[in-house]
């Protein structure tokens, strides 16, 4: 382990932590609250993240080791320095819950212990909803954008930090790459606010849903949410920006190159809108009678489908009262999420794809014995050992969600609530079914609880492993 360059890349974070939190502190200034929040910690950042980055390792390389554990320890230290403005500010008084807070705002699952999240200071609810943008795209990639980095060797934080079964540069340059998707991110993330703007939204609020959806975070200024806008265009601007944001982004970069046709053949894209058309209309077909006709059961149905399959988390009704059907389609799309390379979060649809198709293709090599059967996806024949790692993701997402239904078990909530708010906090949806429904939080659980969930958060986040390999003790051996 080359722990001088790990720290090295710590110091980055907790730096650029301090810079991010001048924004609140000048939305603080701006509406006349207090500033001492972020004064007390943005010190705390400086002062640590100049030692770390003081550090000058001999060898500047980062390697598929220390790429994993740079990634899973500056999510854990992000958040656990991110919560302190909610605590000096009195919001949020309980580390805990304020720590949760902060971890579900990074890892973009939008999952609250806020009762009436309208009592927050304007300074705290900027930072609470700006951390799902800082999340979205990824922290260290924030970092490979504005600063320089160690060459190609920055590709195993990527992989780390990046959603989906495999990572490709779109460019020859890691930076550079770092900075195309920031670019879109950002742009997108423009647009949305310019088009809420023009539905009436006011600036503030306007900024923090975009940050939110670009995020596909899911946290509001509101505690109804989006349905407290009652504003039809509004839903529908934040509807198509939640699939837009649950695309991959290497698509739109197609797209700017003049290849939107290239874009539009992506297989995963395919699967992706098919899942949505064919999840909406059989929820409007099964609410159509609870909203008086299927023109309105469109129309919430189109905003939930995509609200749960982005993982963004947004609600403009009680999802949890429409009849059964509905409920666990709901929650199979929690399982299935966005693309690979979105910022949703989920299993991604390209893993249920290879998945599937892995599962056909064996069937057909126990009839067949001695034929080879090659799975193929995006044209592409997929590596052997990338259908493995799949397979492992799968069964470790399983067991993971499992465990965490156990331990929440103890403090003696229903079934309902228990796998649901795992699901949801594993997959970084937020909202889940009966008691941490739409209308409900996550408040009520133990401090326990609260912790495995945000553990939950961080490890469906960071795809499992970069969490996973902070746990193994051969990980922090020298050699």
């Amino acid at each position: 382990m080359n722990y001088k360059a790990v720290g090295n890349i710590l110091g980055k974070v907790l730096l650029a932590e301090a810079g991010l939190l001048l924004l609140p502190l000048t939305t603080a200034a701006i509406y006349g609250e207090s500033l001492l929040p972020y004064l007390c910690t943005i010190p705390l950042l400086l002062v640590l993240g100049a030692a770390l980055n003081a550090l000058k390792p001999a060898a500047p390389h980062l390697f598929a080791r220390e790429g994993f554990v740079c990634v899973g320890l500056s999510w854990i230290l992000m958040s656990a320095f991110g919560a302190l403005p909610f605590v000096f500010s009195g919001d949020i008084p309980s580390y805990a819950d304020a720590l949760f807070e902060t971890v579900s705002g990074f890892t973009t699952t939008g999952a609250s212990i806020l009762l009436d999240p309208e009592r927050l200071s304007r300074g705290c609810m900027f930072w609470r909803l700006f951390t799902h943008w800082i999340g979205g795209m990824g922290v260290l990639v924030f970092i490979a954008a504005i600063l320089p980095v160690s060459g190609d060797h920055y590709i195993h934080i990527m992989r780390a930090e990046v959603p989906g079964p495999t990572v490709s540069k779109l460019v020859p340059r890691v930076r550079k790459t770092a900075r195309i998707l920031y670019l879109i991110y950002t742009g997108l993330t423009l647009l949305e606010c310019i088009l809420l703007l023009l539905g009436g939204m006011s600036f503030y609020d306007a900024l923090l849903h975009s940050f939110a959806t670009a995020g596909t975070g899911g946290f509001s200024t509101r505690a109804e949410s989006i349905g407290a806008f009652h504003s039809t265009y509004i839903e529908m601007v934040i509807a198509c920006f939640m699939l837009l944001f649950g695309c991959n982004f290497n698509l739109f970069y197609l797209a700017l190159l003049g290849q939107g046709a290239a874009a539009l053949r992506s297989e995963e894209l395919r699967v992706y809108l098919g899942v949505i058309v064919a999840s909406v209309v059989l929820i409007a077909a099964n609410i159509a009678k609870q909203y008086g006709g299927m023109l309105s059961a469109f129309r919430y149905s189109f905003f939930q489908v995509l609200t749960v399959l982005s993982t963004t988390g947004f609600s403009t009704g009680d999802f949890d009262a429409w009849p059964e059907l509905s409920r666990w389609i709901l929650v199979l799309l929690m399982f299935i999420g966005g693309c690979a390379g979105s910022t949703g979060g989920g299993m991604k649809v390209s893993r249920i794809v290879i998945l599937i198709k892995s599962y056909f293709a064996e069937l057909k090599r126990m009839i067949h014995p001695t034929q080879v059967k090659r799975i193929w996806f995006e044209n592409h024949p997929v590596a052997d050992r990338t259908v493995m790692s799949v397979h492992v993701f799968f069964f470790v997402y399983l067991l993971a969600a499992g465990l965490g239904v156990l331990i929440l078990s103890l403090d003696g909530n229903d079934l309902t609530t228990n796998l649901t708010a795992s699901i949801a906090c594993i997959s970084n949806v937020g909202p889940g079914l009966s008691m941490v429904g739409p209308t409900g939080n996550y408040a009520f659980f133990s401090v326990l609880s609260k912790m495995v969930l945000c553990f939950e958060m961080l490890l469906g986040r960071l795809e499992l492993f970069p969490m996973l390999f902070l746990l193994a003790p051969s990980v922090w051996k020298k050699r």
